[in-house]
């Protein structure tokens, strides 16, 4: 049977690059335009911990006749990482009146959900990540030198409570 390379095409899944992505973060504040564009993204890990269980039967185990140790492994509870996201520093203080209402202890109040999303090569969405409750737990700049020529940039650490990739429409 001839293969049908139309077919063939359709099946095969796209390899994303990583450098095709867009964050998306609605915050107090924000306009309907873009607030930021950041140029880096890390820390998306999900894990979850191992219980693992050691029971002792009544069952012959090589001379033995009794003690026979049965281990079972079982999921646990599962765990997200910080996500980490860079950007060149910019002239709107939105991002920054976020961190200052989460310092004055209104942190429960400024959760806010987002989304990762890592477009193909013709710019049409390729996958997407949507996190949960995010807040922001580390801030900083770049080191500033006088004879520098760097653009400036700025770190934002944010504390999410879940992450879960959706489904794409191609």
């Amino acid at each position: 049977m001839p293969i049908n390379q139309e077919q063939l095409k359709e099946n095969l899944a796209e390899i994303l690059t990583v450098s095709r992505f867009y964050v998306e973060l609605k915050l107090n504040g924000s306009n309907d335009s873009v607030d930021a564009y950041f140029m880096e993204c890390k820390g998306f890990k999900y894990t979850q911990n191992l219980i693992e269980i050691a029971e002792v039967f009544p069952q012959n185990w090589g001379n033995a006749t009794r003690g026979r140790v049965i281990r079972t492994k079982m999921p646990g509870n599962e765990k997200v990482n910080n996500i980490n996201l860079r950007r060149g520093l910019s002239s709107s203080i939105t991002l920054w009146k976020w961190i200052e209402e989460v310092q004055s202890g209104k942190w429960a109040a400024n959760c806010y959900d987002g989304s990762v999303t890592i477009y193909r090569q013709n710019a049409t969405e390729g996958a997407r990540f949507n996190f949960t409750g995010a807040w922001p737990i580390s801030y900083s700049i770049a080191d500033n030198v006088v004879s520098g020529s760097e653009l400036a940039f700025e770190e934002l650490e944010l504390a999410v409570e879940t992450f879960k990739r959706v489904l794409t429409i191609s």
